[in-house]
C-alpha cells in the first residue's frame, strides 16, 4: 500500500486542537508532526485547513444481516456508514436468526470479511436461555453482551429476574441494555388504544414508550451492575429524568480508573423533538421514543458534563413502505449513519460544543469504554481510521442516501459541515463524492 502524506490539516484529538502533517504508511498512523516531507512515491493530500478527526466509532447499529435483507445488509449500510466518516461499527444481535450463541457469532464475522467497508464488531445477545453460552463467551470476540430489557424482537426479551442477575453477575464482558420496561409500555398502548383506535398516530408514541417506562428500567439494570460490579452502558438515553441516575465525570480519571457505569445518547435525541412528529410522523418513530424539547435540551447539556459518555446512531433502517404504514403496524428505526457525524458538529457550529468534545463522545470513549485494540485516537502507530470534514454547507438529498432504505430523516436538512474524505486502515475509501476501491474492514480486536 502506497504512503499518503496529509499536510496542513487542523486536528482534534485528546482534548488538544492543533495544526500539521499527518503520514499513513502500511495502513497505520506513522507520523504526525509539521513540516513532513513527502517522499517521492508518495500521495500527498493538502488538508488545506480542514479538520482531520478519528473516524467515528458507532457502538450501536443494525444492519439487518442476516435474515431482513431488504432493509439493509453489512455492505450497503457500512458504504453508508463510511460515507459519513464512520470508520467502525458494533453491530446488534436482534437479527433474524438472533446471535445468541458463539457459532451464530463468529457466522456473523465471517459474513462481514471482504464486504464490510468499515472495522466490525458484534455483540452476544441475551435471552432467558441461553446463560451458559455467556458464561462461556470469549471477552475478546465481542465488544459486549446486549440484553434489552424491554421489548425486542424474537427470543431477546429478558425478563425472567434470576436470569437477570445470573446475566449481571458472570457476565465476561461488559453488558449493555435497551431499557424500557414492557408492563408499563403494553399498559399504556392499551389505553392509548382504547381512546384512539384507528386515530392513534407518531405523535402518540412518546407517551406510549414513556418516560416511565425508561425510568423504570434504567433504575433496575442500575441496581443490578452495582450489586455485581458490573461494567455496564446504558444505550440510548432519552430522558431528562435518566440523567440524574448516573454520574458525571469523565469516562477514565486523572488516576486511569474508568466508570464501571456508563450512559450513551444518540444523534436524533438531539436534532429532534416531539414537535417533529406532526412533520415526519412515523419516520421518527424510534425505540426508546424521541421525547420533549426540554430532554433534547438536557441531554446536549449532559454530553458537556460527562454525564453522557457515549454519542452514537442506534441506526435502524425500514423501507418506506413498512414506514407508511399506520402508526400502531409501522416499525421502529431510523437510519441515520450516513449524517450521524456532520449532525454532531451541528453542535459545534451553535457554540454548543467544542471539536474536541465531540470526538472524545464519538471516537475517544467507544473505543476505550470497548477496549478498542489502537483505534479511536490520532495517535503515532494506531491505524489510520480517518475522517477529513469541511466546513461547507450542503442539503440532504434522497438521491444521495446510499443505505439500502432509500430515505434518511433529514431530508431538506442543510448542515454546515460535510464529509470530505474517509480513510479506512489507511485506505480513501470515500472522497467525498463517491466511495472508493473495494471494501478493507477489519474484524475489531478488543484488549482483553
Amino acid at each position: 500500500m502506497p504512503s499518503t502524506l496529509i499536510v496542513n490539516a487542523r486536528m482534534a484529538s485528546e482534548g488538544r486542537e492543533f495544526e500539521g502533517d499527518l503520514r499513513i504508511e502500511n495502513g497505520r498512523i506513522a507520523r504526525i508532526g509539521s513540516g513532513l516531507s513527502a517522499g517521492a512515491d508518495e500521495k500527498v493530500v493538502d488538508a488545506a485547513g480542514r479538520w482531520l478527526l478519528p473516524g467515528m466509532i458507532d457502538d450501536q447499529v443494525h444492519f439487518r444481516e442476516p435474515g431482513m435483507p431488504h432493509k439493509g445488509d453489512i455492505a450497503t449500510e457500512s458504504a453508508a456508514a463510511v460515507a459519513g466518516g464512520l470508520t467502525s461499527f458494533m453491530d446488534m444481535p436482534n437479527t433474524v436468526p438472533p446471535t445468541l450463541d458463539s457459532a451464530a457469532l463468529e457466522a456473523k464475522y465471517q459474513r462481514a470479511a471482504g464486504r464490510a467497508w468499515g472495522n466490525y464488531g458484534f455483540y452476544l445477545g441475551a435471552s432467558n436461555d441461553n446463560l451458559e453460552a455467556i458464561r462461556a463467551l470469549d471477552p475478546k470476540t465481542a465488544p459486549g453482551i446486549k440484553v434489552f430489557m424491554g421489548a425486542s424482537t424474537g427470543n431477546m426479551l429478558v425478563d425472567n429476574p434470576e436470569t437477570l442477575d445470573a446475566i449481571f453477575r458472570e457476565a465476561p464482558t461488559p453488558i449493555i441494555t435497551h431499557c424500557e420496561d414492557t408492563p408499563t409500555i403494553d399498559a399504556n398502548m392499551a389505553a392509548f388504544q382504547a381512546r384512539y383506535g384507528d386515530a392513534l398516530t407518531a405523535e402518540h408514541h412518546p407517551d406510549i414508550r414513556s418516560r416511565e417506562a425508561c425510568i423504570k428500567s434504567t433504575r433496575l439494570a442500575l441496581e443490578l451492575a452495582r450489586r455485581h460490579d458490573t461494567r455496564l452502558h446504558v444505550l440510548h438515553i432519552s430522558t431528562a429524568d435518566e440523567l440524574a441516575l448516573f454520574t458525571p465525570g469523565p469516562l477514565i480519571d486523572a488516576s486511569g480508573r474508568r466508570k464501571r457505569i456508563t450512559a450513551e445518547t444518540c444523534i436524533h435525541f438531539l436534532r429532534f423533538d416531539r414537535a417533529d412528529y406532526a412533520r415526519l410522523g412515523n419516520l421518527i418513530k424510534c425505540n426508546p421514543a424521541i421525547k420533549d424539547a426540554s430532554d433534547r435540551e438536557a441531554l446536549i447539556k449532559a454530553l458537556a458534563d460527562d454525564v453522557i459518555d457515549v454519542l452514537a446512531t442506534d441506526h435502524a433502517p425500514h423501507t418506506l413502505e413498512e414506514k407508511s404504514k399506520p402508526y400502531a403496524q409501522a416499525p421502529s428505526g431510523l437510519p441515520l449513519v450516513q449524517y450521524a457525524l456532520v449532525a454532531a458538529l451541528e453542535l459545534v457550529h451553535e457554540g454548543r460544543a467544542t471539536m474536541t468534545e465531540i470526538v472524545q463522545k464519538v471516537s475517544h470513549a467507544p473505543a476505550q469504554l470497548f477496549d478498542v485494540h489502537e483505534r479511536g485516537f490520532l495517535r503515532e502507530g494506531y491505524w489510520a481510521d480517518l475522517v477529513l470534514v469541511d466546513d461547507a454547507e450542503f442539503t440532504v438529498r434522497r438521491e444521495d442516501v446510499l443505505s439500502k432504505c432509500g430515505w434518511s430523516p433529514f431530508e431538506g436538512t442543510t448542515f454546515r459541515s460535510r464529509i470530505g474524505a474517509t480513510w479506512v486502515n489507511g485506505r480513501l475509501v470515500w472522497n467525498g463524492e463517491h466511495l472508493v476501491g473495494t471494501p478493507n474492514g477489519q474484524r475489531l480486536e478488543f484488549d482483553r
